[in-house]
């Protein structure tokens, strides 16, 4: 297998990442840094607007699509390169294995994580579901179309600058869609009539899939990519707060939610416009989440066969329905996210399944991904259009999705998107591998520069460095500044080992 990456050291991916000021680290605790956010969530990346099929410019609010992914902007994934092999990612605190090794089966990668040492640490894990699903970014193209043969492009949903990354290899009769992670989730039901099942991303199509533990193609055992991580135990886990007006908090993310669902099924459109124009609870500034915030929300530990209820937490209400095999059953729930194909068509919006992920298979609808899992649909149509599923699985398609409304978690207006954002796309030869992008200035030459050519940005304050002397990126630090403590993580910045608050330094979309 031929192994892909080995990037020189940098200091930021998909963003320019500097300190405007030596203060600009101060004053940005007063939006972010006055609670540690424990499950910060990454932005996807997503900068080009959608309509039912093509990209299209970004309108205003009296637009049919505005209230989609581009047009709000959180936390844009930010990392370090440690030059030891492993990579930082400053929002989550999550220190991740950059380069990936044969695929294993999922005893191997279980035992694996005890036996690594790496960047001078023992104490790496396989992630969690929430974890992985930490590092995708939906500026990435799903290549399921390069299947039918011929040479064409994609965009991994991963940045493959700074982590290493594969194509299925088509020499070893895989296809190009094969490169599946393990996380260390997994589902407490089972799925294919019987299959023990752990979730893992798939970072060459785009979703969370359960995949059969034991049992793979041809009765072998399946065996997929493995990723280590270490750092901040508790990302991915909730806090819940009912703050008693039919909304939730989840302090831990600081996104509010909406108590109910939308009640009933509605296309991609109807759903951008059923929270964009909601006043629940006397706010107006609720939208459809993202993909990673809708995930952010899902209960691992519950199913409708193991707990008779949705995966989800039940301080939140979900409407019943009966799913294509006639049993009782929950809704998937759109996000703002677009699934969006090698050939650039957008006419599948991404969903999360918090009820059974249903397929047709031998003559019969099964479950076959599992709730939890994330996968795509139709943005509008007929679903009789496909009574017998879609794909290899029977994938069942639904359109006429539920919506639940999200509002806060630092996330801002950006009415216009970026559609410039997108990261370099790579030629798949005839359905197979190929080499994942080279970073910026190739595989030998210079990492990203800062903001405005060659110049170095303004240092981070003296204090800042001082907390972090002594310690090591990731580590937790303090520091003290006319306006009070500081608490946050040592990061490169500019060269310099500096504590960091959650939120990062100001970032920008160039």
């Amino acid at each position: 297998m031929t192994r892909r990456g080995g990037a020189p050291r940098r200091l930021t991916v998909g963003v320019s990442l500097s300190l405007a000021a030596a203060g600009a680290l101060v004053a940005l605790v007063g939006a972010q840094g006055r609670n540690t956010l424990t499950y910060p969530i990454v932005d996807t990346g997503q900068g080009a607007c959608y309509g039912d099929a093509r990209a299209a410019d970004c309108l205003g609010p009296e637009s049919p699509f505005y209230g989609q992914d581009s047009q709000y902007r959180g936390r844009l994934a930010s990392y370090v390169d440690n030059g030891d092999g492993t990579v930082f990612d400053i929002h989550t605190g999550l220190t991740w294995q950059q380069e990936i090794g044969p695929k294993v089966t999922y005893a191997q990668a279980v035992q694996g994580a005890s036996a690594l040492t790496l960047g001078g640490y023992t104490d790496w894990r396989l992630p969690t579901i929430k974890e992985l699903y930490s590092l995708i970014l939906f500026d990435g193209t799903d290549v399921s179309p390069c299947m039918s043969g011929g040479t064409c492009t994609g965009i991994p949903f991963v940045n493959a600058a700074y982590f290493e990354f594969e194509y299925g290899d088509a020499s070893a009769g895989e296809r190009v869609i094969d490169a599946q992670y393990w996380s260390s989730t997994e589902y407490v039901w089972t799925t294919m009539g019987g299959d023990a099942t752990v979730f893992g991303v798939n970072f060459a199509d785009g979703r969370i899939k359960g995949y059969p533990r034991d049992r793979g193609p041809q009765g072998q055992p399946m065996q997929e990519f493995v990723r280590y991580v270490r750092g901040n135990p508790d990302y991915g886990r909730n806090l819940f707060e009912d703050n008693g007006n039919g909304t939730i908090t989840d302090r831990a993310t600081d996104l509010m939610w909406a108590k109910a669902d939308s009640g009933r099924g509605l296309t991609w459109q109807e759903a951008l416009a059923h929270c964009k124009g909601s006043t629940y609870a006397g706010y107006d500034d609720w939208r459809l989440p993202n993909a990673k915030e809708l995930q952010s929300i899902v209960d691992y530990t519950r199913a409708p066969n193991t707990t008779g209820s949705a995966a989800i937490d039940p301080l939140f209400r979900v409407t019943a329905i009966a799913n294509e095999a006639g049993q009782a059953d929950y809704p998937w729930f759109w996000s703002s996210t677009t699934h969006v194909a090698s050939n650039g068509t957008g006419a599948y919006g991404v969903y999360v399944a918090f009820g059974r992920a249903m397929g047709y298979m031998n003559g019969a609808w099964i479950e076959v991904h599992g709730a939890g899992a994330q996968r795509s649909d139709p943005k509008s149509g007929d679903p009789a259009n496909w009574p017998q599923g879609h794909g290899p699985q029977g994938d069942a398609i639904r359109i006429y999705n539920y919506a639940r409304c999200v509002r806060a978690g630092g996330v801002v207006p950006d009415p216009d998107g970026d559609p410039t954002s997108t990261r370099p796309a790579v030629v798949i030869p005839s359905g197979g591998s190929s080499p994942g992008p080279q970073p910026p200035g190739g595989p030998t030459g210079p990492g990203p520069q800062p903001p405005g050519g060659g110049t170095p940005g303004p240092q981070p304050p003296p204090e800042a460095i001082a907390a972090c002397q002594a310690r090591r990126q990731g580590d937790p630090c303090t520091f003290t500044t006319p306006r009070g403590s500081i608490t946050g993580l040592c990061a490169v910045i500019q060269t310099q080992l500096a504590c960091v608050p959650p939120g990062g330094p100001p970032s920008r979309r160039d």
